[in-house]
């Protein structure tokens, strides 16, 4: 599976619960967080700043889902990501 043009594709990770002041906080429970985690999968030729394996934030608002293989993917646009680890 290929990305192309400036289509980036990533599998999110799945962050284990936080504790804040006692509360455990969730994916849930968890929702003033706009930003969400993920593997980058595929990255069309047009993406210039990142590369398959880098793990990046992105806007959980961004692009949709894409079942390849049994799996969910999420297919994003490049200027969707707001920072790379």
């Amino acid at each position: 599976m290929q990305a192309i043009n400036n289509y980036v594709i990533v599998d999110k990770i799945k962050e284990e619960p936080k504790k804040i002041s006692g509360l455990i906080l969730t994916d849930e429970t968890d929702e003033t967080n706009r930003y969400k985690k993920a593997n980058i999968i595929s990255a069309g030729e047009l993406v210039e700043v990142v590369k398959k394996g880098d793990v990046i934030f992105y806007d959980k608002h961004a692009g949709h889902d894409i079942g390849y293989k049994d799996e969910l993917y999420r297919v994003i646009q490049a200027r969707d990501i707001v920072l790379v680890e």
